[in-house]
């Protein structure tokens, strides 16, 4: 396998190599060569953004020799979409937001094994080690897997001049034993797993998993060892049931490199990579690995060509992000990268000089060019902002947030999620552009600030209730109407009340049972502060959706927050509003959910009634049955609820 040259490039670039338990950084200064190495454990830091940042801070101020524009991700879970949710750690984040936050043109994020994959055709001969037979067929399909603090899985499939990594969570694959020590732990492990994946023994926490097991199997008392120490008493030599803990780990990773090779006939070789085998020397060479990986039956002869290797590069999984960066970067400056970028490449000669210039811009600073106002570009390409507008035009577009709009379509499949202010200058459209901008910006952020814990709180609280009453005041009466009108319409006794003499009356009624639902923005309105006060000392729970560090979110037994700030001395707030309904949807579809699951009355929803009066869009009950009996399981089993669309909006939103 021949070892492949990156393209040459001018400035440093970031890569990060992100597990759940450390994150390491390095930078790129020049092809294959790497800088200022660093390993962050995961738990020093509140969220990925932090890591990044305290690397940055740790940087001798000539390391970057200027601006850092491009960085690559490698991380522990699948990517898709923008928003990034590890599987085995706590961090989250949007893509196009962070990439903004740190002040990048270009940030791509990548599943960490298929980065190790597009590795391995870039390793030399003394970065990797072949254990046991097999001959690798040139230009074959390659399998990489490795265990860490989980198992990653992915492939490498040629194509053309290049290869095709496969983004997979093979990992998860169910858990096969092949003798009576592996069945043995495989009960053992299902008496603390609903489902045991090979992930479940291939990892780190897994070691420790078999080696629970096997004690328990040879009547041992439990010594929960870690896996550190299973590994290095297994080396010394010391502690029999590690080493066969560890024996049986090997024996385990066979079983699933062999499922890989003949899954994805990968005839040019399986490699192992992660953290556990390589530390493992040696020992790993001598293990019950390959002969397990050669053991299958009918396919042994099969197995028996293929190549087993242990991927010894020190920063592999750097390699791979950094040509995943590479290939992007000069994708975009193709001309298929960006089809307005090539739309300008061929028009250039027919534009006047002036235009000529900001299309020059716009071609050498393609990111920093949908964040800059018309002022910008202009002072850059030293012309008018007339002809900033002309240029734009020229290009059929109806002005510089047109051009922006499909600049960014161009450039990463999504919109610029940035706030951009409303002048009077505005065409309709720029308007329209800016407004729906806005507000998947807020909602963006709205998605990074969600708590997984706190959602899942008021969910099991809003699920348990008897009745749910929702407060709010002012402009916010809406989203307590559209909560009422949405709680309805699955069975749930709930009123919106949003006069503020009406709620202290309600709430001096409130039984322990009951549940109350308070919005406001601020959270700093007293008529709600005092009715959040009485409502506790009535007993009911108390739910907020306001912002954060507010009075009304100290006195919440569950606060959901919502950070966002309108003027509203200047205009009715409307960002803020779709942010709290959207809140509103998400409890909606998971009290559904869970009712649903728990076998608890869902009514159907309504029907479209564009025209219709509301008892025409009423769902209709079965002969002789009562509002709220219970509803047939066919017809539970119907429930269409609107929040759906927003819900996967927030949690699926596409790049």
């Amino acid at each position: 396998m021949s070892v492949i040259s990156p393209a040459a490039f001018d400035s440093p670039r970031l890569l990060a190599d992100i597990g759940g338990t450390y994150a390491r950084f390095a930078l790129e200064p020049g092809p294959g060569r790497f800088t200022h190495t660093a390993s962050l454990p995961c738990a020093d830091h509140a969220d990925f953004h932090a890591a990044v940042s305290a690397y940055l801070r740790s940087l001798p101020p000539q390391a970057l020799g200027g601006a850092l524009e491009h960085a690559a991700v490698a991380i522990a879970n699948p990517v898709e979409g923008d928003s990034v949710r590890m599987t085995n750690y706590h961090w989250q984040f949007s893509i196009e937001q962070m990439r903004q936050r740190l002040g990048l043109q270009t940030l791509v994020v990548v599943n960490d094994f298929t980065a190790l994959a597009m590795a391995l055709p870039r390793l030399a001969p003394g970065q990797r080690r072949q254990v046991g037979g097999g001959q690798a067929v040139e230009r074959s399909v390659l399998g990489v897997l490795g265990a860490g603090t989980g198992l990653g899985v992915s492939g490498l499939i040629p194509a053309a001049d290049g290869w095709v990594a496969l983004g997979t969570e093979g990992g998860h694959t169910s858990f096969a034993p092949r003798d009576e020590r592996e069945i043995a732990i495989l009960r053992y492990a299902l008496q603390r797993f609903d489902h045991v994946s090979f992930e479940r023994l291939l990892s780190g926490p897994g070691l420790e998993l078999i080696d629970a097991a096997l004690r328990d199997r040879a009547g041992l008392p439990a010594e929960a060892l870690p896996a550190p120490e299973i590994t290095r008493r297994t080396l010394d030599g010391t502690d029999a049931i590690c080493r066969e803990a560890v024996d049986t780990f090997c024996a385990v990773l066979g079983t699933a490199a062999a499922n890989l090779a003949v899954t994805l006939g990968a005839l040019g070789g399986v490699y192992i990579g992660g953290g556990i085998v390589p530390r493992l020397g040696e020992y790993f060479d001598r293990s019950p690995f390959r002969a397990r990986f050669e053991d299958k039956g009918r396919f042994s002869d099969y197995l028996r060509a293929i190549p087993t290797c242990v991927v010894t590069a020190e920063n592999a999984t750097f390699m791979g992000a950094s040509a995943i960066l590479g290939a992007q970067l000069q994708a975009l400056q193709g001309s298929e990268g960006s089809a307005l970028l090539g739309q300008i490449r061929r028009s250039r000669e027919k534009l006047s000089p002036a235009e000529r210039r900001v299309a020059e811009h716009v071609l050498a600073h393609p990111r920093a060019a949908l964040s800059e106002p018309i002022a910008e570009i202009a002072r850059a390409a030293a012309v008018s902002q007339p002809t900033v507008i002309r240029f734009c035009r020229s290009l059929g577009c109806e002005g510089l947030s047109d051009f922006k709009l499909r600049l960014a379509s161009g450039l990463s499949a999504t919109v610029p999620v940035t706030h951009t202010q409303v002048t009077g200058e505005d065409s309709m459209l720029e308007l329209g552009v800016k407004v729906l901008g806005n507000t998947a910006s807020a909602i963006l952020q709205l998605r990074e600030q969600l708590n997984r814990d706190t959602l899942g709180r008021a969910i099991d609280v809003l699920s348990a209730a008897q009745r749910i009453e929702f407060y709010a005041v002012g402009h916010y009466g809406v989203v307590a109407d559209d909560a009422q009108f949405k709680f309805l319409r699955f069975g749930v006794p709930s009123a919106a009340i949003t006069d503020t003499r009406l709620q202290l009356l309600s709430a001096n009624v409130l039984r322990p049972t009951d549940v109350v639902v308070i919005i406001s923005s601020s959270g700093r309105v007293d008529d709600l502060l005092a009715v959040a006060e009485l409502a506790r000392e009535r007993g009911a729970a108390v739910i907020v959706i306001t912002a954060s560090h507010s009075p009304l979110a100290k006195k919440a037994d569950v606060a959901l927050i919502v950070d966002h700030v309108e003027d509203v001395a200047t205009q009715l707030p409307m960002v803020s509003r779709i942010l709290h309904l959207l809140v509103i949807d998400i409890l909606a579809v998971g009290v559904a959910m869970r009712r649903s699951r728990e076998g608890g009355v869902v009514l159907p929803a309504l029907a479209p009634a564009a025209s219709a009066g509301l008892d025409e869009a009423r769902p209709e009950l079965p002969p002789g049955a009562a509002a709220g009996a219970p509803a047939p399981a066919a017809r539970r089993a119907g429930l269409g609820i609107s929040a759906a669309t927003p819900l996967a909006l927030l949690t699926s939103h596409s790049r």
